[in-house]
């Protein structure tokens, strides 16, 4: 295989562009990945584009056969009828004037460092760090008159970094896994410590997120959506009544803590082995029956009323929840196809030693962002750079730091990112506005990263 195993990505991101259809670009590059595939790997031409839907179907069914994904897409629906209890109870309006009336929430900066800080405090799991900044900060960005395309920037640019930086979670635990197949100069676990000051792409994403909150100057695609949004101003004017703000408070408090509590459980007394996916998935259903209970005994609602504004919840996530399952479909089949090492084998080949580093970080910004996985781009590009560090004798966590920043970097831009949508998701912004609107920044961190790679790479190579 060549390079037309980079032909459905592509297909996808023109169509995004395009036709401004996610949904519609996903099937068509899926449709395009499995045409490939029986064409030229199984070499079956006579009904080649009949197999070929029957190929893509088989694949959306196939996303259902590992229990990782069921839980990501029973999480993202979930997540919907979670946000609605809390909205539609009052609790959102009543926790944002309670922070308002305490003094804690006065302006859009303080809104901002709220969304900022408690993203980095919860920094287990991406995906609990993404849903409780976002559902903490929606009521405090409409009530100062913030795009939700500026919660889910912020959102989206502080969990991952900061997950990749603080290694304490899944993402330290599965690069671990993968570097114990080498035997490199030094442990594993010092390898990975010495990456974080070495992960510029991190590093600089968080600043540039700091930066747009404390000065309050935003660029782009993303001052434009601020503009609309003043002149608009129509979340405001839909706000509901406030009630409570234990209905939010609580099933909140009872999402983070029995996320910790189950990482704990399944990782048998040791939180870093913990399944992200199961833990996140219980510690949201725990959160909603606690929602439920809250709700059922204020005597306010009746058991009927909470699960239609459960289900209406669940349903205004469908199109997203679709995207995901897409996305999943998606890079199953280009993995099959072979795209990611296509793309690796090329940067791999005849470097010169001080380039490595920046041809690996642009390597895994291309696969993350073609491939919309950043875990899937190490599984890719660890096995490459660890032998190079090996055999040339560089320095590995330089090697592995420029890889864990291009696959963040790549998922950053990526409008098929499973990670992308699930941000969109907790912020309640558009999907391809939030992939416009954070572009920009994350082209601009990962130009200067690409810049100090070189440095480095030129100067203690």
């Amino acid at each position: 295989m060549d390079w037309v195993t980079v032909l459905p990505p592509v297909v996808a991101i023109i169509i995004v562009f395009w036709k401004k259809e996610v949904i519609l670009a996903l099937l068509l590059s899926l449709f395009t990945s499995e045409i490939i595939t029986i064409y030229l790997v199984e070499e079956a031409h006579t009904f080649f584009l009949f197999d070929g839907v029957i190929a893509t179907i088989d694949q959306v069914v196939e996303v259902f056969s590992s229990p990782g994904n069921v839980r990501l897409l029973m999480f993202s629906t979930i997540v919907g009828a979670l946000m609605a209890l809390m909205r539609y109870s009052g609790g959102v309006t009543a926790t944002v004037k309670l922070f308002i009336s305490k003094g804690l929430v006065t302006n859009q900066q303080r809104a901002g460092l709220v969304t900022f800080f408690t993203g980095a405090v919860i920094f287990i799991e991406s995906n609990l760090s993404v849903l409780t900044a976002g559902i903490i900060s929606r009521g405090f960005f409409d009530k100062f008159k913030m795009s939700r395309a500026r919660l889910a920037y912020i959102i989206d640019s502080t969990s991952a970094p900061i997950c990749i930086l603080i290694l304490l979670n899944g993402w330290g635990a599965y690069i671990l896994g993968l570097l114990g197949n080498y035997q490199l100069p030094e442990s594993s676990i010092s390898i990975l410590i010495s990456t974080i000051p070495l992960n510029f792409y991190a590093i600089l994403t968080l600043i540039v997120v700091l930066y747009t909150i404390i000065t309050g100057k935003v660029y782009g695609p993303l001052k434009q959506s601020e503009e609309t949004l003043t002149i608009k101003d129509t979340e405001l004017s839909n706000e509901v009544a406030d009630t409570k703000a234990r209905f939010m408070i609580i099933p909140l408090i009872t999402l983070v803590f029995g996320m910790l509590a189950f990482m704990f459980w399944t990782g048998n007394g040791n939180i870093v082995n913990g399944s992200g996916s199961l833990s996140v998935l219980y510690a949201s259903l725990l959160a909603c029956l606690v929602g439920y209970f809250l709700m059922i005994s204020s005597g306010d609602f009746t058991h009927q009323q909470v699960m239609d504004i459960g289900f209406k919840g669940m349903s205004e996530l469908l199109p997203l929840v679709t995207i995901v399952l897409l996305s999943l479909a998606l890079g199953s089949s280009l993995q099959a196809l072979g795209t990611g090492e296509f793309i690796s084998g090329i940067v791999a080949d005849n470097l010169p030693l001080y380039l490595i580093p920046t041809m690996l970080f642009l390597a895994g910004a291309l696969i993350s962002f073609t491939t919309g996985t950043s875990w899937g781009t190490f599984a890719i590009l660890i096995p490459i750079g660890m032998p190079i560090v090996i055999n040339l004798g560089l320095d590995p966590a330089l090697v592995l730091a420029a890889i864990m920043g291009g696959g963040v970097f790549g998922d950053h831009c990526s409008p098929i990112s499973d990670t992308t949508a699930v941000s969109a998701v907790a912020s309640g912004c558009d999907l391809l506005e939030h992939v416009k609107t954070q572009l920009p920044y994350a082209l601009f961190c990962g130009v200067i990263t690409i810049g100090l790679y070189i440095l480095v790479g030129y100067f203690f190579i």
